[in-house]
C-alpha cells in the first residue's frame, strides 16, 4: 500500500514510538521504510524512538538519517504530571508514596526521548534535514 502511494505523490510518513515496538517487527518496518525511501525520491520519514534504536536505524535505513536530540524540560513533565494527576476520578487510591514514584520516575525515563529526521535514501547517501 505505502510503496503504491509514495510513489505517486509527495509523502511523508512518521513512525512514532520505534523503541516499544518488538526488536523482530522493528527490523521489518525499518526494512520497509528503508525500500520505500529507495524506491521514493518524495517520500520522507520521521521517527521517534528512544536512543537505544538509533543503531538499528542507522543500520537498516544506510546512514542516509540526521538525529534530533529532544530534551523534555523535568518541570514541563511535573507540570503536566500533577495537572493529570489532580484531575484523577479516584484520588483516595493514590499514595503519596506512588504520587512520588511517579514524579520521579516518568521525568527519568522521559529524559532519554530523541527524534530522528530521515532524509530519501539515494546511492550519493545524501542527507537532507
Amino acid at each position: 500500500m505505502f510503496q503504491t502511494i509514495t510513489t505517486t505523490k509527495r509523502t511523508f510518513i512518521c513512525v512514532d514510538a520505534l523503541d516499544e515496538c518488538v526488536p523482530e517487527h522493528r527490523m521489518v518496518i525499518l526494512e520497509s521504510l528503508g525500500q520505500i525511501a529507495q524506491e521514493s525520491k518524495d517520500t520522507r520519514v520521521f521517527i521517534t524512538g528512544r536512543s537505544h534504536v538509533r543503531s538499528d536505524v542507522e543500520r537498516k535505513l544506510d546512514g542516509a538519517v540526521t538525529f534530533v536530540l529532544i530534551e523534555p524540560k523535568g518541570d514541563g513533565i511535573i507540570k503536566y504530571l500533577l495537572q493529570k494527576l489532580g484531575n484523577d476520578t479516584t484520588p483516595e487510591m493514590m499514595s503519596s508514596t506512588l504520587e512520588a514514584d511517579i514524579l520521579e520516575g516518568i521525568p527519568q525515563l522521559s529524559s532519554e526521548t530523541y527524534v530522528e529526521t530521515s532524509a530519501r535514501i539515494n546511492p550519493c547517501k545524501t542527507t537532507l534535514g
